[in-house]
């Protein structure tokens, strides 16, 4: 259980809401998503195949959790050491492609402070867009965290 006093206050709050990551890149690679394809057992062609899917080879949906982590920085200092992964729900727009240069910007949305069964929490809510070199988006991915 957490014994570090902390308030989240409504300026804290507001400071952190809209903050946003630097952002990350990764190029969708032919070899890259055939070992991820093979590493999730999934033997589907569109992800190895190039004419198994109208415009060629496609990535996994769950490849993009291969993009390492894209986190915005909290602005002021949170003195909880544990982090617990709260979940994420996902969001698909179009197929990431071999070929394609995604970028990836983390973007706080909300930010609560809890006591729970485990202490005082911070719970955060994050959102990731990841944009194609097109800059459309192909998905974005909304995370809770919990830091106690």
């Amino acid at each position: 259980m957490s014994t570090r006093a902390f308030t989240l206050t409504d300026a804290m709050r507001q400071q952190a809401i809209g903050v946003e990551s630097e952002p990350v890149y990764l190029d969708i690679e032919k070899g890259h998503v055939a070992r991820f394809a093979e590493a999730i057992g999934d033997d589907n062609p569109a992800y190895t195949d190039g004419t198994a899917w109208a415009g060629g080879i496609v990535a996994p949906p769950t490849f993009l959790r291969a993009i390492r982590e894209v986190r915005p920085v909290v602005p002021f200092e949170v003195p909880f050491t544990r982090l617990l992964d709260g979940g994420s729900d996902w969001e698909y727009f179009e197929p990431v492609r071999v070929g394609d240069t995604i970028s990836a910007i983390g973007r706080i949305e909300n930010m609560v402070e809890r006591t729970g069964s485990i202490g005082q929490m911070l719970i955060s809510t994050v959102k990731i867009t990841y944009r194609n070199q097109s800059g459309n988006a192909v998905a974005t991915q909304t995370s809770t965290s919990i830091r106690y």
